[in-house]
């Protein structure tokens, strides 16, 4: 599996253009309430920013955690540390493949910028898949290393050997507490993050990461340009696998840079980092752009509302990237208007509705505006924004820095009129390569208009009159759960592998905390028996919980197409009016129940 660092999987036919360079503009209309007309995306590798912002404030904080703070010169010698002993020790090569298995912690944060030291790939995983889930990426990706958080170790150990996976690096969250065990007064660490390496023993692929920076290796010099490889973020999609997005340096590089002029931080912003690391979300809004400015991160290992209203309060946080479904359960903690949150100075998001109640209670008690913004995996995650003197509610935004946006006919690929509903199309310089061993997802994904390389989202969309876009549907099955993508042919390929289910079909359901849920129809083999809360439990221990089904429904029969494909279109339409009718009943119900406690006049 080893690859050039410059492999292209979908080159571009000749007379095409690829991709724009050089200053990324917008519409002059966009251009201001302080928002730049053009910007200039460093000819760098990801790795100069931390060396930059290192030698630039190296006694400042780069990380928060649990009250020890991390200056950037110390996560630089560990950087630095680390990729001497992934070279000498572990022989990883530029262009390889090095997987980061973990929760956010500082070792994590350093593990990304020691693999971009070293030259190589970075293979972000998230951290609650389960084995066949994680096999695949290790494999497809052809990893040769991996840096693993303790409590996983036991989920990748056995992919040791398989392939071309031979070397473990493995971290404690405690070791990362410094000398504040006890963590930020009033926030105690919890238990499972307390835990230390000690004296575990470790199988023999693998090394302590205390060991490992002990030995002081010192990396060879760092080539990497712009158009090398650096990362390759998974994600799923039709075909019910898993896909890799190739970016290099400058693809990431242009979406960072270009979220943190539109959002308008600066080397003085805090931010409150807790979405997970392992998705783009978190590692562009929280990690890159923090490094890219000399920010400071302070870093939660998983969502907890009451200590984010601590965090927000004590580190005087500035920048939130949060989805929807946090930002509901923050405010309804007990007390949270007692908080000093009057820090913040932006809070961002996207990736499902926000209710009103939520958007009433920044504006009107914080006088923030929630950004949303649009993006996907395949773009380094930013390709649209609402600007922030000029937000609309419930919308993408417009497109950013040198993002050309089209609405297309899904099936003709002709424009559609103003205001009319067709499938978001982009050409920008923050789009992957093409997906990694996918030459026919590649072919389909791309296309050419006006004489440019366009990738299609599969997303349904509107523009208004004023260039704002609104999502309107999706082209592709993606379910969306708390910002999580589920996609219902890879939940219902894991289903068919239960020996008492004959067909399945996975739909959204809709989930007053998650947005949406993960539900699946299921018909059974003849002499099964009937129990959908043993299906329910084989489903959490077979598949991350995020995408294992909550609600499992047991049918005689699976309406079908023609072509004698499952109607899941017609079910998903049936679940829907189903479950706007029991909304509209309960609304009338309220309406009722109020008509007849109000007194007589």
């Amino acid at each position: 599996m080893q690859a050039p660092r410059t492999t292209h999987p979908c080159p571009t036919p000749a007379g095409v253009t690829e991709r724009p360079s050089g200053a990324l503009r917008i519409a002059a209309a966009r251009a201001h309430g302080g928002l730049p007309r053009e910007a200039y995306i460093p000819e760098t590798s990801l790795f100069a920013n931390l060396e930059t912002s290192a030698r630039r404030y190296p006694a400042k904080t780069a990380i928060q955690f649990f009250g020890n703070a991390v200056r950037y010169a110390d996560l630089l010698a560990q950087a630095e540390a680390m990729a001497g002993y992934l070279q000498q020790a572990c022989g990883v090569a530029p262009g390889d493949r090095v997987v980061v298995f973990s929760q956010n912690c500082p070792q994590f944060i350093a593990a990304y910028f020691a693999i971009l030291r070293a030259d190589a790939v970075f293979v972000p995983v998230n951290a609650m898949l389960v084995h066949d889930e994680l096999a695949h990426i290790v494999q497809d990706s052809g990893a040769v290393a991996a840096f693993v958080a303790s409590e996983l170790l036991e989920r990748i150990a056995p992919l040791v050997g398989s392939g071309a996976l031979r070397h473990l690096v493995v971290h404690a969250y405690g070791d990362a507490l410094g000398d504040e065990p006890d963590g930020d007064p009033g926030l105690p660490p919890p238990d499972w993050v307390r835990a230390s390496m000690g004296g575990r023993a470790l199988p023999p692929a693998a090394v302590a990461w205390q060991a490992a920076l002990a030995r002081a290796h010192v990396p060879g010099p760092n080539r990497a340009g712009p158009d090398d490889l650096s990362m390759l973020p998974y994600t799923s999609g039709t075909t019910g696998k898993p896909k890799a997005c190739v970016h290099t340096h400058r693809t990431v590089m242009t979406s960072c840079v270009g979220s943190s002029l539109w959002r308008r931080t600066h080397p003085s912003s805090v931010y409150l980092a807790v979405a997970p690391l392992f998705h783009l979300l978190g590692l562009q809004n929280n990690i890159n752009s923090a490094i890219f400015w000399g920010g400071t991160i302070v870093l939660m290992p998983r969502w907890d509302r009451e200590a984010a209203a601590l965090l927000i309060e004590r580190h005087r946080v500035s920048f939130w990237a949060a989805l929807p479904a946090m930002l509901v359960d923050f405010f309804a903690q007990p007390g949270i208007e007692e908080r000093d949150l009057s820090s913040l100075a932006v809070v961002t998001g996207g990736g499902a509705a926000t209710p009103q109640h939520v958007n009433d209670i920044l504006k009107n008690r914080y006088g923030l505006d929630y950004i949303e913004g649009y993006g996907l995996t395949e773009s380094a995650n930013f390709l649209c924004a609402n600007p922030m003197h000029q937000p609309k509610k419930g919308c993408l935004g417009v497109p950013t820095f040198g993002v050309d946006l089209r609405i297309l006919d899904p099936e003709t690929l002709a424009p559609v009129p103003q205001g009319e509903v067709g499938e978001i199309v982009v050409h920008a310089a923050q789009i992957m390569l093409g997906y990694w061993n996918h030459a026919q997802a590649n072919a389909e994904s791309f296309c050419v208009q006006d004489g440019k390389r366009f990738f299609r989202t599969g997303d349904l969309a509107s523009m208004d009159e004023e260039g704002y876009v609104f999502m309107r549907d999706r082209l592709k099955r993606m379910i969306n759960a708390s910002g999580f993508k589920v996609w219902p042919a890879e939940v219902e390929a894991a289903l068919h592998a239960h020996p008492s289910i004959l067909e399945a079909c996975v739909i959204a359901a809709p989930d007053a905390r998650r947005g949406e849920t993960v539900k699946a129809m299921v018909t059974l083999r003849a002499g099964s028996p009937d129990d959908s809360a043993s299906l329910l439990a084989w489903c959490r221990e077979h598949m991350a919980a995020y995408k294992a089904p909550r609600i499992v429904q047991i049918v005689d029969a699976l309406p079908k197409s023609a072509t004698g494909k499952i109607a899941w279109r017609e079910l998903q339409e049936q679940e829907t009016r189903t479950a706007q009718a029991a909304e509209a009943a309960g609304v009338a119900a309220l309406a009722d129940g109020a008509t007849q406690a109000a007194p007589a006049h």
